[in-house]
């Protein structure tokens, strides 16, 4: 009855088909499903939704499959289907004198910025996996990324929602109302949901006008602190820093290594590199000026240790591949356990130096860092193996050790154990553990007037007991 209701090739059920999909990105999480489900539009959706719901089977929504914490596999015991939003992937509408843009789920972030562009507008969010992201999972997963600095996370560049709930319903929230007082706004609960609430289908996102010019620059800092200190000059000068990204040497070295055309921006070594960038969304004005006269003057009291300016499109792209290759390099390095934490801003330099020394001193023949977005307090703090580790001795006996490590200190210092990627199942119980009791309570009863018979993306994000019933 339900293959009647879908496109040709909305079902699929070879399980080599299935089989890329069944593995995360950091290829740690494996799970299994009999089904793949590809529907086209939002009403095919509602007819899986439906039709799933009268036969208790679970369904993991999925969009590029680049989770970094399993959010987006199937359970090991093959219990849930696959709801893949790929196929749903149009650009509905793309307004640039409201600055608005209608994406479907499916709609990957590369795709978006380039019809953006095309209108002489920007969708002010990158990540170093833009070519695979899409709109539903930026929306589930409230994704961050290198520009939250001024224009904050998808939470603030999300106008509205489109989204199939449990039940089967709509919810219809992609009006983009500037004013809206109709009780709780369930734009916001979807948002950051991880599928558990709700198939996000589509999204009113916010656009801005596109860049008239961007200075781009590499400098050379002693420590956390001193690149706090730069970052704290540049927002005295201007309200236009978009980016500005912190990572030890060592995490430089890995890339160098990892691409063979890469070359390092600064003669001479340097403990730590931050990589910022100013804007302009009008001509006229001259970012690069700015951005010369402050390192100019940091370099002359001593703050920095060098700097290189971009001369090019070329060589800013250059830059920031750089920035954006450290996951993928540090990948290829060997095992590591890796977290997504976040802390006050002002306490991240002290946490960045001090909590790889006490991983290190716990953890002898480790090697902790940390790097990322220094501006908002967000960093990937990463504890790699001990060379000649057997990766699965590690991930199944090291890793949640060193985990809980890392996390009991991020609880003390006031911070969150998911800054930008999410909860999933890697943090579930870790959640479960530090959680404050009236967070949890309230994330638990919300899933349960949401989705009762925990069908939506089942073993992610918040566990319920067997009991369906209050607590």
């Amino acid at each position: 009855m339900l293959a009647q209701q879908l496109a040709p090739g909305a079902i699929v059920t070879d399980p080599d088909a299935i089989a890329p999909w069944l593995i995360d990105w950091r290829r740690r999480w494996h799970g299994r499903a009999a089904l793949l489900l590809q529907p086209r539009d939002t009403a095919e959706v509602q007819a899986i939704v439906v039709a799933a719901r009268s036969l208790g089977v679970p369904l993991v929504p999925q969009g590029g499959n680049s989770s970094m914490v399993g959010g987006a596999t199937p359970p090991a015991d093959g219990s849930a289907a696959i709801l893949s939003l790929r196929r749903i992937n149009r650009i509905r509408r793309l307004d640039p004198a409201a600055g608005l843009v209608v994406a479907e789920a499916g709609v990957v972030l590369a795709d978006l910025h380039a019809a953006a562009l095309a209108q002489g507008r920007r969708f002010p969010l990158s990540l170093g996996a833009k070519g695979n992201a899409t709109v539903g999972g930026l929306v589930s997963t409230n994704a961050g990324g290198t520009q939250v600095l001024r224009f904050g996370t998808m939470r603030g560049l999300v106008a509205g929602i489109e989204a199939v709930l449990p039940d089967g319903t709509l919810h219809e929230g992609l009006a983009a109302l500037k004013k809206d007082n109709r009780g709780y706004d369930l734009d916001q609960l979807l948002i950051g949901a991880e599928g558990t609430l709700g198939v996000v289908t589509a999204a009113s996102l916010r656009l801005v006008p596109a860049l008239a010019a961007r200075a781009v620059a590499w400098v050379g800092v002693t420590s956390p602190d001193a690149a706090m200190a730069l970052l704290r000059r540049f927002q005295r000068a201007t309200p236009a820093l978009e980016s500005f990204e912190l990572l030890p040497d060592e995490s430089l070295a890995a890339v160098l290594a990892y691409l063979p055309d890469a070359r390092a921006p600064l003669a001479g070594r340097h403990a730590w590199h931050v990589l910022l960038e100013v804007t302009a969304d009008a001509a006229g004005d001259d970012p690069a000026a700015l951005v010369e006269a402050q390192l100019a003057a940091a370099l002359d009291a001593g703050e920095i240790g060098d700097a290189a300016l971009a001369q090019s499109e070329a060589q800013a792209e250059a830059f920031w591949r750089l920035r954006e290759s450290i996951s993928d390099a540090e990948r290829a390095t060997g095992p590591a356990a890796q977290h997504d934490i976040s802390v006050p801003v002002e306490a991240m330099p002290r946490f960045m130096v001090e909590a790889a020394a006490a991983c290190d001193a716990r953890f002898p023949g480790t090697r902790a860092s940390g790097f990322g977005h220094l501006g908002d307090g967000n960093v990937h703090f990463h504890v790699r193996a001990a060379p000649g580790t057997d990766p699965a001795h590690w991930y199944a006996e090291q890793v949640p050790v060193v985990s809980r490590f890392v996390h009991d200190l991020v609880a003390a210092a006031g911070g969150s154990i998911s800054a930008e990627h999410g909860i999933g199942q890697m943090k579930r119980a870790e959640l479960e553990r530090l959680g404050p009791p009236a967070r949890l309570h309230a994330l638990r009863a919300i899933k349960r007037a949401f989705d009762p018979g925990q069908l939506f993306n089942p073993g992610k994000l918040v566990a319920l007991a067997p009991d369906r019933g209050s607590e």
